[in-house]
């Protein structure tokens, strides 16, 4: 029989019926026993399998009961109010991590082993799999930019989708309201001061390649990696995705192309901007983000037997607002520019829909995470008619740190493992993913310094502590600084004619828990918060490691 010392440590206390576990080392499955009749496992237990039947005494002590092992064993628990508890070995290889062991670190269990209604279902024999991964980044989509986020007047069937078989975050925020900065805070896992990517990269600016990129950490554990899509950190060869640990890479390396002809009118002078690897390739009159999805669609096909990594950023809702046919009809009744706004909207979520639509088709949806986020607030430049997007309730939008510039729409969904349907209001930032992806795959975080803490404890608990207790942004002239619900705001823009109208306080202070929108200032009446957000912030500038990596400039 396996020793049980380990789930003792791990599980803390029984679990009540209905409730599931997962620990970590070898894995486990917690549910209930059913009147006189064996667990109806989905198919027999391989070599090796083990179990014990758990139930609490009358004065709520453990009791166990040794089960049968090896090959078609079934449940060990023949009574009503005994609960199954089987454990096995893994069966050699490398094994699967998403339901038979999906953390790693003991410590987690500690607060988070006891998950009712997190639907992780009954153990399965595990296959020698990783997880796949597909992170999925909109271009300026709005802090409320999706169906379910409170847009009703957007149709987005395939993120609603998406969010009903996982969970969606209410406090997202991205590392920057800066498209580059952003970009590079997410791949990265770093603050952008520590990823060198603090403005809008172009040119020879760009992600260093002495940073490490996400990709490069899967592909060196034997993961195919792409990226399809908008780059945006950096033009010449030596920052090319490539160099980053990307396998594949087809789309553009600027901020913005026109969809058809794939130029880039952003600044003077215009140039074709396509390609595949460091190749220029012509793809003239095609849709680009049809192009995207055609190359992903190829890419899942050609790698459904190993493991795979697929950024795509796509340069949707981002302006020129080219929308498909189909919505114009749909959207017709709308003002300008919310209209066309909305078209590209939808045009971006029919094409995530696809790819996922094909995820499905080859059977690999439980074992790929497929996140989804906004890499800033939506836009109210002039080449987006002032601002289509909307930030709901927040004030601000693209290049602010205001609520509107950083907080954005964020899923993630990984069936049989993230609970499906709920909802997290913890704080939670674009750098986590860094380190979630890499726990939920099994892979060692690479020994280097990293902002992000991984989001495996919210994802499985309502209740557990956010990852962050304090966070701070900095896009010059403006910086602000998170703890709790305190959150200050020092030499903020505005956005858009609407903000234009809010005071212009220098220093302003707000509590979200009472205000999310950032209307009232409150740094005259808590001079002494102002006083201590402002020392956190200075000593987080001070630290010559967070700003030691100056931004690369090749040459």
């Amino acid at each position: 029989m396996l020793a049980d010392s380990r789930v003792r440590g791990a599980v803390g206390r029984l679990p009540e019926p209905g409730g599931w576990l997962v620990h970590s080392g070898r894995s486990a499955s917690v549910h209930p026993a059913t009147d006189g009749r064996r667990c109806p496992h989905p198919r027999p237990l391989g070599a090796g399998a083990e179990g014990i039947g758990v139930r609490r005494g009358a004065s709520g002590e453990r009791r166990e009961r040794p089960g049968p092992s090896g090959v078609g064993s079934s449940c060990p628990v023949p009574q009503a109010g005994w609960q199954c508890h089987l454990l096995w070995s893994p069966q050699g290889g490398r094994r699967r991590v998403n339901r038979r062991a999906l953390l790693r670190d003991t410590s987690i269990l500690g607060s988070a082993a006891l998950l009712p209604g997190a639907g992780l279902g009954c153990a399965r024999e595990p296959k020698n799999r990783r997880l796949n991964v597909i992170l999925i980044f909109t271009d300026d989509q709005g802090s409320v930019d999706v169906n379910c986020y409170g847009a009703k007047d957007l149709y987005t069937p395939n993120l609603d989708a998406l969010a009903a078989r996982g969970t969606r975050f209410m406090q997202f925020y991205v590392a920057s309201p800066i498209c580059s900065a952003s970009r590079a805070a997410l791949l990265t896992g770093r603050y952008p001061q520590r990823a060198g990517v603090v403005s809008v990269a172009s040119g020879n600016h760009g992600l260093s390649p002495m940073q490490l990129a996400l990709a490069k950490l899967l592909r060196g554990a034997g993961y195919r990696t792409a990226v399809f899509g908008k780059w945006h950190l950096g033009d010449r060869p030596e920052l090319s995705p490539t160099v980053q640990g990307f396998g594949e890479f087809f789309g553009f390396r600027g901020g913005c192309i026109d969809n058809y002809s794939h130029f880039s009118h952003w600044s003077d002078p215009n140039r074709h901007d396509l390609w595949r690897g460091g190749t220029e390739v012509w793809e003239d009159g095609k849709f680009f983000p049809d192009l995207v999805v055609r190359e992903a669609i190829r890419f899942v096909e050609e790698n459904r037997e190993r493991p795979f990594f697929l950024y795509l950023p796509f340069n949707a809702p981002h302006y020129p607002y080219q929308g498909e046919e189909a919505y114009r009809a749909r959207y017709a009744s709308l003002t300008q520019p919310r209209r066309n706004y909305a078209e590209s909207v939808s045009t971006v979520d029919a094409d995530i829909g696809r790819v996922l639509a094909k995820v499905d088709q080859l059977g690999l949806r439980e074992n790929t995470l497929v996140i989804f986020a906004s890499d800033n607030g939506h836009s109210a430049e002039m080449p987006a008619s002032w601002g289509g997007g909307s930030a709901g309730p927040y004030r601000g939008g693209k290049f602010t740190l205001w609520e509107g510039g950083i907080r954005v729409p964020c899923i993630a969904s990984l069936p049989g493992v993230i609970p499906s349907g709920e909802v997290r209001y913890q704080f939670a930032v674009s750098v986590d993913w860094f380190p979630t992806i890499a726990q939920l795959c099994g892979v060692d975080l690479p020994d280097r310094l990293l902002d992000g803490r991984s989001l495996v404890p919210v994802l499985m608990s309502p209740s557990a502590p956010p990852s962050h207790q304090v966070f701070h942004w900095q896009a010059a002239p403006q910086w602000a600084v998170r703890e709790g619900d305190w959150k200050l705001v020092v030499n903020g823009l505005p956005c858009g004619r609407r903000d234009r109208v809010l005071p212009r306080d220098r220093v302003f202070l707000s509590n979200l828990a009472e205000d999310v929108t950032e209307r009232t200032n409150l740094a005259p009446q808590r001079w002494r918060k102002v006083s201590h957000l402002m020392g956190l912030h200075r000593a987080w500038q001070n630290e010559p490691w967070k700003f030691g990596e100056a931004q690369w400039k090749g040459g």
